[in-house]
């Protein structure tokens, strides 16, 4: 008899999806997706069929599609099916064919969901998948978060099978005699997760019999650490984590303090991208000279005398603006450069945001941009050629507002102006200008 009971009490008693709830069902046609529908129909869930078809395995494949179509007629319930190109698509994006393949199949299955009104999607995982998971990620080195193995419930993706072990699933499919499709390609151990579950976990077993249950045990144990941290982490991220309109800091000596260092550390800046290797690296700087930065995708994290420096990257750091002779304005991040081309000799005085120029000593197109390394220019004054990343030590300009300054650039490369701050003296308005150009820079709200 199938364990309807059971099957239900799992499901209620991790949210995943209530008696009205329309459930897609990805099935392959192996044992357990085929027991996973066959407790959806007796528990009198309303459910759908998806297959994809990934035409690795020849009439193998389509012998599994034939299959789960006959499934979902027998059932009486919707069919859905796709066919992928796998090999293609792995090698546009350079990922392997089971990235390929796993990254189709959820693209697939949500738009199905959105399309046709589904509020769950029911994944067939169970007991040793989860021990799998587990061990894989242990091979590969992993934290808190990769032993809690695979979660019942994920957002859309459900998983009512996860109280059931291989085992169990292969003494039902037995007993009731219920049809399913062999995947030839699970015999196959050149696959990381196929040769844990042929060779790892029968070794195991020979240890522990009751591996399974010992694994389920130490789940929720992991489960619970990981919510601790999680709670940890909250508290102190909003106690330690200052925020002000420009930049989000950590005091040095709140880092310092942090105890486990590693792991806390770790955790609060986990979601900003930072690894644990830059972690590692921060923490070896933290005695040393300021000044230092470190990245991820998206953030940047600057080493200051008494504190850390949040930053968003600056979408304008690798960008340029181009001006033309005609142009009235130009964007830059979050800038707008207005040009005032007057037959004048204005000059602006006591405006930080405006300057005059010399509009004969103006090369077009001009560009604005980030500063880089090597830019000189000779401020307003002096004679002298300066450096503008002297100039900016001189005017105390912290190491992460460098990047958010745009630099007025000639076509012949000599910096104009230092905007919002100093022009070259080479560009400034003389009792011989014929005409003027007025740049003025305003940051857009």
């Amino acid at each position: 008899m199938l364990p309807v009971k059971d099957f239900i009490n799992f499901i209620e008693r991790h949210s995943l999806f209530d008696s009205g709830s329309k459930v897609l069902a990805a099935v392959s046609g192996g044992m357990d997706s085929v027991l996973m529908v066959h407790l959806l129909k007796s528990a009198g869930f309303n459910f759908g069929i998806a297959h994809c078809n990934f035409q690795l395995r020849g009439d193998e494949s389509n012998g599994d599609e034939n299959f789960c179509r006959q499934l979902a007629q027998q059932l009486g319930v919707p069919f859905y099916i796709t066919h992928f190109d796998i090999p293609a698509y792995a090698s546009e994006n350079k990922v392997s064919t089971q990235m390929a393949a796993r990254t189709l199949r959820y693209q697939w299955f949500e738009e199905i969901r959105q399309r046709e009104g589904y509020t769950a999607i029911a994944l067939a995982h169970h007991q040793n998948d989860t021990i799998e998971t587990i061990l894989l990620n242990l091979t590969r080195g992993t934290g808190i978060a990769g032993l809690h193995g695979i979660l019942p419930k994920n957002g859309w993706l459900v998983r009512p099978l996860l109280s059931l072990s291989r085992d169990e699933i292969q003494q039902y499919i037995s007993e009731l005699q219920i049809p399913y499709r062999e995947d030839s390609s699970n015999s196959s151990t050149k696959y990381a997760r196929n040769k844990i579950r042929l060779e790892v976990i029968p070794k195991l077993k020979e240890l522990n019999p009751a591996l399974e249950q010992t694994f389920e045990n130490n789940l929720t144990r992991f489960r619970e650490l990981e919510e601790l941290l999680k709670l940890q982490v909250a508290i102190l991220k909003r106690k330690l984590i200052a925020v002000n309109e420009h930049e989000n800091y950590i005091a040095l000596d709140d880092v310092k303090d942090l105890k486990p260092q590693r792991l806390l550390l770790f955790n609060l800046l986990q979601e900003y991208g930072f690894n644990e290797s830059v972690v590692d690296d921060i923490i070896s700087s933290l005695d040393k000279h300021s000044g230092r930065t470190f990245e991820s995708n998206s953030f940047k994290l600057v080493l200051d005398r008494d504190k850390l420096i949040l930053l968003e990257k600056s979408e304008t750091r690798n960008h340029e603006a181009v001006i033309n002779s005609g142009d009235h304005d130009v964007r830059f991040g979050k800038y707008k450069l207005s040009i005032l081309h007057d037959d004048s000799p204005l000059i602006i005085n006591d405006n930080p945001v405006a300057v005059s120029v010399d509009a004969e000593r103006l090369t077009y197109p001009l560009t604005l941009r980030s500063w880089q390394q090597g830019d000189a220019f000779t401020p307003l004054g002096m004679k002298g050629r300066k450096k503008v990343s002297d100039y900016f030590i001189s005017q105390k300009i912290p190491l992460h507002k460098k990047d958010e300054i745009p630099l007025l650039i000639n076509g012949n490369g000599d910096v104009i102006w230092i905007g919002g701050h100093r022009l070259d003296d080479n560009y400034k308005v003389t009792a011989n200008t014929k005409k003027v150009t007025i740049f003025e820079l305003n940051i857009l709200i």
